[in-house]
């Protein structure tokens, strides 16, 4: 409880949520970093742009959760102390259930002002695109026309949701301590120090689960390209690469994929994983050392490529035998040749 109430402190003084923005006229990308008491990073730069598509002006002062968010995050943190230094259960019990209330309406909040500020567009704008609206994600990635949005919680969030597994942690340790109460207390004292044991395990277990990352679906005949920006429309030829940061982008050819790379569009040191669709079957993607490919230049892939990519060698042979062509390496087409 005491450790919660410290980090609470830390959030006053850090950002708390970041969306980063990329797009080809802006390889280092922007940054919009929500603090407690005001918006940081790009914002001067993004108001500007947004402007031509007729999106608000971001102001610290336009806000009023900015006003009072600093008093609530120092209203939890003496909360915490107050548990902390008077070990009462329900009291623990009230924090517990007014922390998690405050994250889902900030959370709810924070999806209503991105709403707002994504649909709510000047009619009167340079650039109009029918039917678009420019929305960010909540978490996550999305594409944006040219831009790529990515929010995620920055340094303050993440200690806001490690306060919330502690407190959940306590609680657990408490019912369970409590459920063995009729058994001697030397006992009952070193159940809890075996659960507590269990703990730092439990907790970056819980981290590292919500942090990664599964490939998305191929959403045909709506999601575009990242490199050529059209969009997809063939399911036996899509592609996928996911960043060591989460960042999904998708691409409708193999050349597509493998042009960023190439050009240095995507630091290679930052990729996690690529992922090709099954060519048969129902098209399920294929992370890439676990796929087998076929180049032949009469596949005729949305982009030139010219490359299927198979889940078993079973099905790369039947296809040779059928399509011809000849079996190709992972490693060859990372390196184009």
């Amino acid at each position: 409880m005491f450790l919660c109430g410290i980090m609470l402190v830390f959030v006053l003084f850090n950002p708390i949520w970041r969306i980063e923005l990329e797009a080809p006229q802006y390889p280092e990308g922007l940054m919009i970093l929500i603090n407690a008491n005001g918006l940081g990073g790009n914002v001067d730069i993004i108001n500007g742009l947004n402007h031509y598509i007729g999106m608000k002006t971001l102001h610290t002062e336009d806000f009023i959760e900015f006003k009072i968010l600093p008093y609530l995050i120092s209203f939890f943190a003496l909360f915490f102390f107050a548990v902390a230094i008077m070990g009462n259960r329900k009291l623990m019990y009230t924090l517990f259930v007014s922390f998690l209330l405050f994250g889902i309406i900030a959370m709810v909040d924070f999806w209503k002002w991105e709403y707002d500020y994504g649909h709510n567009l000047d009619p009167n704008a340079a650039i109009i695109v029918p039917g678009m609206a420019y929305q960010p994600p909540l978490i996550g990635y999305k594409q944006l026309l040219n831009f790529g949005a990515y929010s995620i919680p920055d340094i303050g969030g993440w200690l806001f949701i490690i306060a919330g597994v502690l407190i959940l942690a306590c609680i657990i340790i408490d019912y369970r301590i409590r459920r063995k109460a009729g058994i001697p207390a030397n006992k009952a004292v070193a159940a809890s120090e075996k659960i507590k044991s269990f703990l730092p395990l439990t907790i970056v277990t819980m981290f590292i689960t919500g942090c990664s990352v599964e490939p998305e679906p191929i959403r045909i005949g709506k999601d575009g390209c990242h490199y050529c920006k059209m969009t997809i429309s063939d399911n036996r030829f899509g592609a996928e690469l996911i960043t060591k940061k989460g960042k999904v982008f998708k691409y409708d050819d193999s050349k597509c994929l493998f042009s960023v790379i190439l050009e240095g569009v995507v630091d290679t040191t930052a990729i996690k994983d690529i992922y090709f669709s099954d060519f048969c079957g129902t098209h399920e993607l294929v992370k890439l050392r676990n796929g087998f490919y076929l180049k032949n230049n009469g596949l005729k892939t949305p982009m030139g490529g010219n490359i299927a990519a198979f889940s078993s060698p079973d099905s790369l042979q039947v296809y040779i035998k059928h399509l011809g062509g000849e079996e190709v390496g992972w490693n060859q087409l990372v390196s184009g040749k």
